[in-house]
């Protein structure tokens, strides 16, 4: 049995990353934001075990087990911040938000 070679998960760790980027750039909308951020540590989970397949060690697991904790963090902070917002401001709209005076 063969695996994916190290280059093709690369390639599509790459496409996740710059579509999670291009995302977090175009939208205004928080959570497609936050939805564009976690496509992006997705990309980072993947290229890490990617590469830990690839060099028979167990440490890109292991990073992508640290990554996923991250993930889980920011979304907890993350939707909690953005459900404060929506409440107080009545949008979700990014460029409404960057005007804000406190």
């Amino acid at each position: 049995m063969t695996g994916v070679p190290i280059e093709q998960a690369l390639y599509l760790a790459s496409a996740l990353y710059v579509m999670g980027l291009l995302g977090l750039l175009l939208r205004r909308n928080l959570v497609f934001m936050l939805l564009s951020l976690e496509i992006m540590l997705n990309a980072a989970g993947l290229a890490f075990v990617a590469a830990g397949a690839r060099w028979g060690q167990a440490d890109g697991q292991i990073f992508y087990m640290l990554i996923i904790t991250l993930t889980a963090a920011e979304v907890a902070i993350g939707l909690a911040l953005i459900l404060e917002i929506h409440h107080r401001f009545r949008t979700l709209d990014a460029d409404v938000l960057s005007g804000m005076k406190g």
